[in-house]
């Protein structure tokens, strides 16, 4: 099912793994050289920067040659015909992403990642326009509407099998958020559907895991997984909804929605389960050495530290987040000084240190992100000086000059 093959995908993975040892001194360079013409890929593979430009030039280029086309040739026709042509499009833009894989041997280039990503556009907007707009082919009932959703989940999700693109399977979980929204207008059932589709998608990720647990396929289901645990955990905790938005937010979401009153064995139970999932996602994540699922359940332990007491109904204070960082604080610095205590600094396969160069590259990458949007606050103005500006009015201290000197 994947598009590539396993040892392409292994031997990517070994030359990661060579490159994060060879960054910090574990090899020595003769090591390194010899490593890597041992480990020849026949993929096309490029840098983040350049990725992130190809995918955001092949979306622009994609997008604008489709609504030329639908300008020039179908302006007069109805959005029924415009919905066709879209699903044309859809299939033409998957059909390249699998042609640019096969011929160009392309991997993670952002050419065949943007063709994909508009092929799940394409098919989406087709559907709309071809069956629910002008004269629809199909009742504007709420199941009907569905199918489009359903069908952006199932595409989203096979290429994520295909293709091996993380993002692919965070699109069709949003996917099943607004499939929920299509069957009710109750946010509880809403909340309780959604949960029950990521739960059944853990449950099947972790079935799959288990037989991957050391090879390449467990870099495509770590973060899967990561995502559906906080996936669940975001459907449960009533606190992140909507209603409970800062009012900046809660404006741009909008104020039409459905009503966010929960029955009170409902309301409860969810209280008692976002404490309950936390340690569950970190015992889980610690078990495994799982780095992203871990990262999910502290993320879910501090999302109830700061929901406890709205859900309580008691004040909230402005100490309150000092406290919450001082409380933060003393936990990394308490498990560090218990990780370095241990025999050698490790305790159970896990130490304080770092091993590889991976986060160092990930902090690079972060802070020329942060330099390209906002470069102003790093880069002074330069202050303008008026030509009509003198200094005067000062004396010096001998030798005959004057204050205009």
């Amino acid at each position: 099912m994947r598009l590539y093959s396993a040892s392409s995908e292994e031997t990517l993975r070994a030359r990661k793994l060579i490159a994060d040892w060879a960054g910090e001194g574990i090899l020595t360079k003769e090591q390194h050289q010899r490593l890597e013409q041992e480990t020849v890929s026949e993929l096309r593979t490029t840098n983040i920067f350049l990725r992130l430009v190809l995918l955001l030039f092949t979306l622009i280029s994609v997008c604008a040659a489709a609504g030329l086309f639908l300008e020039v040739f179908l302006r007069p026709f109805s959005e029924q015909t415009d919905g066709i042509f879209l699903l044309i499009g859809a299939a033409l833009s998957y059909a390249a992403a699998e042609l640019a894989v096969s011929r160009g041997r392309l991997y993670r280039h952002g050419i065949e990642e943007a063709l994909a990503v508009c092929s799940v556009g394409f098919l989406c907007l087709g559907m709309q326009f071809a069956l629910f707009s002008g004269h629809p082919l199909l009742p504007a009932t709420e199941a009907a509407h569905s199918l489009v959703p359903a069908a952006g989940a199932v595409l989203s999700l096979w290429i994520w099998r295909r293709f091996g693109l993380w993002y692919a399977f965070l699109a069709a979980m949003i996917f099943a958020v607004f499939l929920a929204g299509c069957w009710t207008s109750s946010d509880a059932v809403q909340r309780a559907i959604v949960a029950v589709f990521y739960v059944v998608g853990l449950i099947c990720v972790a079935a799959l895991r288990t037989r991957h647990r050391f090879d390449y396929l467990e870099d495509a289901y770590s973060p899967a997984e990561a995502l559906l645990w906080l996936g669940i955990y975001l459907a449960i905790n009533l606190m992140l909804s909507p209603s409970n938005l800062p009012r900046g937010l809660r404006d741009l979401v909008g104020s039409a929605g459905p009503s966010y009153e929960y029955a009170q064995s409902f309301y409860w139970t969810t209280w008692v389960l976002i404490w309950i999932l936390p340690p569950v996602v970190l015992a889980r994540g610690v078990r495994q050495k799982d780095r992203f699922v871990i990262a999910v359940g502290v993320i879910a332990a501090v999302l109830t530290l700061v929901s406890n007491k709205p859900y309580l109904g008691w004040p909230r204070h402005t100490w309150d987040p000092m406290l919450l960082g001082i409380l933060l604080t003393g936990l990394v610095l308490l498990i560090r000084r218990w990780l370095a205590l241990g025999p050698g600094g490790v305790r159970g396969g896990f130490t304080a240190a770092r091993l590889a160069g991976k986060d160092k590259q990930w902090m690079n990458a972060a802070s020329a992100a942060l330099g390209l949007i906002t470069p102003q606050s790093i880069t002074p103005s330069p202050q303008t000086t008026s030509e009509d500006f003198r200094f005067g009015g000062g004396a010096s201290g001998g030798g005959g000059a004057g204050g205009d000197f």
